[in-house]
């Protein structure tokens, strides 16, 4: 393997063949590299499914009213059903089994001032269970909590940038602040993984909402989380369980698909999880395909080279060299073109992932990779499928009757 001469005599082929070993490590290097590009831009689409279900509770399914789309029970169609705070305590007594938490949510839009600065943010009339749905991070002082509720306070908990806007350097906590001339005390500080978007919300106690809205007893949606223990297919029973008894209290008819939307985001989450490994199985299939057409390349190649050298081989033979010598110089060189070429395809494929995976998060991918084993075993199996590409011919030249090697033109 490492015979000097030997070495000498295959760089001397490689020398004379520029062209030739340039197409044999140009198809190898161009399988590695596809194969590294689309198995990293597999897992850069997952990434992205997991960060958009992942940066709120996944068991969580939320409620929205809607419109009947069928007359029912007396009631004509397009009426607009509406959720209040009874059907919150409904659930919770209904449901212990499954209920984990629930919250309602009244969302507005508002000028929100303090001091000669304002802005317009979206405010969310919340309960104190909604941090868990939104795996809210108190930064600074505390977040809503039942007594809050009780007592109707005017209460506000403040996403990051807006205390960033609002207050600059200032300390937020205890400060005033106005959200739609109605003013509000400062009692939090919250950060949120979901990024910049959540960070630009402010929380309000629902009641609070709701005892400015003429003292109605209204919500927007309703949220709530069931129990982890149930797994996925108790938050389906779960979900439909909820679903009929919502549509039987409010009147809507079983068949009815607007009256009364859902989400479910654990029933999601595996739906999209499933989905984005069934995409990156396509992606991983099509990147071996690149690496057999590179096996398939190099074999050709090498069939060509051998047969190319017939006369050389047998002259080789006829001046005493034996089929084994044969054999491992042709086979030398091919794991050795082929080598290098996988390597430098390597080396190139997982540069060009990281140097182009910041820009790829516009199209649904984030921060594409591959793990090192992966990309270390695609290339090692081209190796070898390289190796055994040159061992077939070369096998095949090496019984070749010198004789006959040096009659071939």
């Amino acid at each position: 393997m490492f015979n000097r001469d030997r070495w000498q005599e295959i760089f001397e082929t490689i020398r004379k063949n520029k062209l030739r070993t340039f197409l044999s490590g140009f198809t190898v290097a161009l399988g590695i590299f596809i194969f590294i590009i689309l198995f990293g831009f597999g897992n850069g689409l997952k990434n992205t499914f997991q960060e958009f279900f992942l940066e709120d509770a996944t068991n969580t399914i939320s409620f929205y009213p809607g419109k009947t789309s069928i007359p029912y029970d007396g009631f004509k169609s397009n009426r607009k059903i509406e959720f209040k705070n009874d059907d919150i305590a409904d659930i919770k007594e209904q449901f212990p089994f499954f209920l984990e938490y629930i919250t309602p949510r009244i969302s507005r839009s508002a000028v929100v001032k303090y001091k000669n600065e304002f802005d317009n943010y979206s405010t969310r009339a919340v309960g104190p269970a909604h941090q868990f749905a939104e795996k809210t991070i108190l930064m600074k002082g505390r977040y809503i909590n039942e007594s809050d509720i009780l007592t109707k306070t005017k209460y506000a908990v403040i996403g990051r940038l807006v205390a960033r806007d609002l207050f600059k350097q200032e300390n937020p906590l205890g400060k005033f602040i106005e959200i739609g001339n109605i003013v509000f005390k400062v009692i939090g500080v919250f950060q949120d993984d979901g990024g910049d978007r959540e960070e630009r919300y402010i929380y309000i106690p629902y009641t609070t909402r709701q005892l400015l809205e003429k003292s109605n007893d209204k919500v927007d949606q309703i949220i709530l989380a069931f129990k982890p223990q149930i797994g996925h297919s108790g938050s389906l029973v779960f979900e439909r369980k909820l679903r009929e008894f919502l549509k039987k209290k409010k009147s809507v008819a079983p068949r009815d698909p607007n009256g009364i939307r859902i989400r479910n985001r654990a029933d999601q989450l595996k739906q999209n999880q499933q989905f984005a490994n069934v995409l990156q199985l396509i992606v991983t299939f099509v990147g071996l395909g690149t690496l057999i057409a590179g096996i398939i390349g190099i074999s050709n190649i090498m069939v060509f080279v051998v047969k190319e050298r017939t006369k050389e081989l047998g002259i080789r033979k006829a001046l005493g060299a034996t089929p084994k010598s044969v054999i491992q110089m042709i086979l030398q060189e091919s794991i050795f073109i082929t080598t290098l070429s996988g390597i430098i395809g390597l080396l190139i494929g997982v540069f060009v992932l990281k140097s182009i995976g910041i820009t790829l998060k516009d199209y649904f991918i984030k921060n594409p990779y591959i793990e090192t084993t992966t990309a270390l075993f695609a290339t090692v199996i081209l190796i070898i499928f390289g190796g055994i590409a040159g061992y077939i011919p070369a096998k095949r030249a090496a019984q070749i009757k010198p004789i006959v090697a040096l009659r071939d033109e």
